[in-house]
């Protein structure tokens, strides 16, 4: 047994150049490893060996490490198998042997259809007066009701919900419905808006693939990038759906426990990784997360700490990362048990964040202001101090 005792990684998400929190800001909050992506290159196409050596070398000179690529997107010709998909597997590999040149072998990706997370609101404001990212059932049927008008939609939400949707429909004006459709569809990061008719169309497409065509085509993607993951060593983290319910009519695969049990005896391979988000994994209302993390733990390379509150119907709001529903303090004693056999630490990072303080006047991505994750970071950090004593 390794008894190294190293320190989980503390890592920040940063957007690049454009992103309002500098990289300056980062080292003032104390992490030293870097999560970014390329996202100025299109979904599906190459990216660069020169575009990541920019890159690594903006964040290199600033003392800090690029430690985990989130994410090289899938393109959803990959995730539907469609006819081309054979090109942007041979893209994505081309991808991965060129972040693996450069010594970057953590890549966190998602499988969700079209959509890489979904809120309904991006500004519920606390008691304290911060503001974080929302999801309620009955604003998303709002939309699938009355915006994207889905055939069947009705049936998906429990009598309640419908109830209270139409009820609040008839007292929102079209500026308010214009806000929840753009809300709604924020989660596809650097793509254009999409186009309510180009939804449906991918909601028609992912109800012939269904659940179980979805798990064949996750299944069939980790077995084809294989042989590239092996070679370069490469790990490949799956995030969670968010939120792990089904939504809008679209298969989810990677939500419960048995979801990821799959996921990793389908593609048996050490390459085949989980990145495990208390955050995403805390919104499932029957999730045990502690029991999620042992089933898996051996296969975590990469975690993202967040907590979420909910309510008895399911919706939740992004919390403090320790005052929620999740108890952080259980998940650490676990995770630093784990870290402590690790030849090398585990990465992780604070994961979303109030708008707070000087944040609130500032334009920010959502849930990736500054000051939010600052207070998010300290508190895991002191967390992780007090569970391990490891000073």
């Amino acid at each position: 047994m390794n008894t190294t005792k190293h320190k989980l990684l503390q890592t920040w998400r940063w957007y690049g150049p454009i992103d309002p929190v500098s990289l300056q800001d980062v080292k003032q909050a104390g992490a030293t490893g870097i999560v970014s992506a390329l996202h100025h290159i299109a979904h599906g196409e190459v990216w660069p060996l020169e575009d990541i050596k920019e890159r690594k070398a903006i964040i290199e000179a600033a003392g800090l490490t690029w430690s985990v690529v989130e994410s090289v997107p899938v393109h959803e010709s990959i995730k539907t198998r469609r006819p081309d998909a054979a090109k942007y597997i041979e893209n994505y590999k081309t991808s991965l042997r060129n972040l693996a040149a450069c010594g970057i072998q953590t890549v966190c990706y998602n499988f969700m259809p079209v959509l890489d997370w979904t809120r309904t609101q991006l500004d519920l404001v606390m008691t304290d007066g911060s503001k974080a990212l929302y999801f309620n059932w009955s604003d998303l049927a709002i939309f699938d009701l009355f915006i994207l008008k889905r055939e069947g939609a009705e049936n998906d939400y429990q009598p309640e919900i419908v109830a209270k949707a139409k009820e609040k429909f008839k007292s929102l004006s079209q500026s308010e419905l214009d806000e929840l459709r753009v809300n709604v569809l924020m989660g596809i990061p650097n793509e254009k808006e999409i186009e309510l008719s180009a939804l449906q169309k991918s909601i028609d497409e992912y109800k012939v693939i269904g659940t179980a065509g979805l798990k064949e085509n996750l299944t069939w993607f980790l077995n084809e990038i294989a042989e590239t993951c092996e070679d370069t060593g490469i790990k490949m983290t799956i995030h969670p759906d968010d939120p792990p319910y089904p939504i809008l009519g679209l298969p989810r695969i990677a939500s419960t426990k048995a979801d990821f049990e799959y996921i990793l005896s389908s593609v048996d391979k050490p390459f085949n990784g989980v990145c495990y988000c208390t955050g995403s994994l805390g919104a499932g209302v029957t999730n045990n997360l502690p029991e999620i993390f042992e089933a898996v733990k051996a296969r975590v390379y990469f975690l993202h700490l967040r907590n979420v509150t909910k309510d008895e119907e399911g919706n939740f709001y992004e919390a403090d990362h320790l005052g929620g529903d999740v108890n952080m303090y259980e998940i650490m004693k676990l995770v630093t048990a784990e870290n402590a056999l690790r030849a090398e630490p585990i990465p992780f990072r604070p994961d979303h964040g109030h708008q707070m303080l000087d944040d609130l006047n500032k334009v920010t991505n959502p849930g990736y202001s500054a000051i939010g994750r600052l207070r998010g970071l300290a508190e895991l950090r002191g967390l992780e101090l007090g569970v391990t004593g490891n000073y």
